[in-house]
């Protein structure tokens, strides 16, 4: 989609000229349409040398670091680094009553949602008479949660990662968050966990926040794990730290958001107008793919992009984020769901007729929202699930952020003797087929005595 000038109804509105970047998809022109939907080029290597001096700095000096990054990127130096005790519970006090209702019915259908994955149901399974073997999930000692902030608070991002540490059994979560111009964390952030009880709250944000998580300050305590979406240096550091044996493991390598919808001839123009907005107003760098197998739904929806332009607050971000993003006429929802899993959304919106038949068949996306009354808006806030999610392809091979992200899977096995014997041919053949001879013997010695 790309904008073009303006135009004027007949009320006088100007209006942003969308037009979109159409292909017509066809066997023949198949790579073409993979090189246009292949994810804008980031340019890691120059990132994550800025992540390195940035961490470097960190780990040398510790809280200098983190106020003075403060100051040159944020443009505030924090009141303190960390939060003072109570100030989190205050601003929850300091809500108005429809933020607060707000809050706590999205916290209680993420919880909802989460919480089936939190059950300790350990399966015993007798692989063999007198062999017992079970897998138990165990949580991580500490979780260091990044909630974004800059031009928005995102107060859903403390749920969504709060929520599912605190249902893994989590014994300490740290968060961090970028301070708002008056150099304090914003009060709905702050009230955010204080309904989630999470009292150890930094004013931090950016690769500085990543690598005071992952190495510790004289302020910030060193945490296990990091998890949370951030910009492009965020993900650098993140993955900086990872590959560290120091450092701290991390959730995912997130990057630009993005969303992909399938319609065939009966979705609504204005309903994908509205979708394609939700999206594109994140981030300038946000993608939107349309798979349709409507020719004429393209125009219909830039239409209607301009209409719903007029008033939209973040109306510069969105036109900024639509000169990326394109619509694909398909020959048929085949080729759709084909694309859609080669491309592998962060977002996925099915509008068909049908679009559970459309969601059976996909493999490779991190959250799906199925038929007209499913906006991405939902996930993003209080539908329950998760809004932390894989981008850039990588839902092909991981899901977004639940529970066992801050739990960790240990095995058990119990043996009886017999159960000992009818293994011990296997495991000493084996062994000593890698030449791992103390192997063997560590079998067979225990059977060679006398119980």
């Amino acid at each position: 989609m790309r904008s073009h000038g303006h135009s004027r109804n007949a009320r006088g509105k100007v209006h942003a000229v969308i037009q979109m970047r159409t292909l017509i998809h066809t066997t023949e022109n198949e790579q073409q349409t993979l090189s246009v939907l292949r994810r804008p080029s980031i340019g890691w290597p120059s990132y994550r040398e800025t992540a390195r001096g940035i961490i470097d700095a960190v780990r040398r000096v510790g809280d200098r670091a983190l106020i003075r990054f403060s100051a040159q990127f944020d443009g505030v130096e924090p009141a303190a680094i960390r939060v003072e005790s109570g100030a989190a519970r205050r601003a929850l006090a300091g809500l108005s009553d429809d933020l607060r209702r707000a809050l706590e019915f999205a916290a209680d259908n993420i919880r909802r949602f989460h919480e089936p994955d939190a059950r300790d149901d350990v399966k015993f399974v007798e692989t063999r008479p007198g062999v017992i073997c079970r897998g138990e999930y165990r949580p991580i000692p500490s979780a260091g949660l990044y909630v974004p902030g800059g031009s928005a608070p995102l107060l859903s991002t403390v749920l969504m990662l709060g929520i599912p540490a605190r249902l893994a059994g989590v014994e300490r979560v740290a968060l961090c968050t970028p301070p708002g111009r008056d150099g304090k964390v914003p009060a709905t952030i702050l009230a955010a966990c204080a309904m989630l009880g999470i009292d150890e709250i930094y004013a931090v944000g950016g690769a500085q926040a990543v690598a005071a998580l992952a190495y510790g300050t004289e302020t910030v305590g060193k945490t296990a794990k990091i998890a949370g979406p951030g910009n492009v240096y965020v993900a650098a550091a993140k993955a900086e730290v990872s590959v560290d044996p120091d450092g701290a493991d991390i959730d995912m390598l997130a990057g630009p958001s993005e969303l992909l919808i399938v319609a065939d001839e009966t979705a609504a123009p204005a309903l994908l107008a509205a979708d394609v907005l939700s999206q594109a107003e994140h981030d300038p760098l946000a993608q939107v793919v349309l798979l349709t197998t409507c020719a004429e739904l393209p125009e219909a929806v830039e239409k209607q992009i301009a209409e719903q332009l007029t008033t939209l607050p973040r109306r510069e971000i969105a036109v900024a984020a639509l000169e990326g993003s394109v619509a694909v006429v398909v020959r048929s929802l085949d080729a759709a769901v084909e694309l859609c899993d080669r491309y592998a959304p962060e977002h996925l919106i099915v509008q068909t007729s049908d679009p559970e038949s459309i969601a059976a068949r996909i493999r490779n996306a991190g959250s799906v929202f199925l038929g007209p009354f499913a906006p991405e808006s939902v996930g993003d806030y209080c539908s329950g699930t998760n809004h932390v999610l894989p981008t850039s392809m990588t839902a092909m091979v991981r899901g977004g952020v639940n529970v066992r992200t801050f739990q960790k899977h240990i095995t058990f096995q119990s043996l009886t003797r017999e159960g000992l014997r009818s293994l011990a041919e296997t495991a000493a053949v084996l062994a000593r087929a890698e030449g791992m001879e103390a192997h063997a013997r560590a079998v067979e010695i225990r059977l060679s005595q006398t119980p």
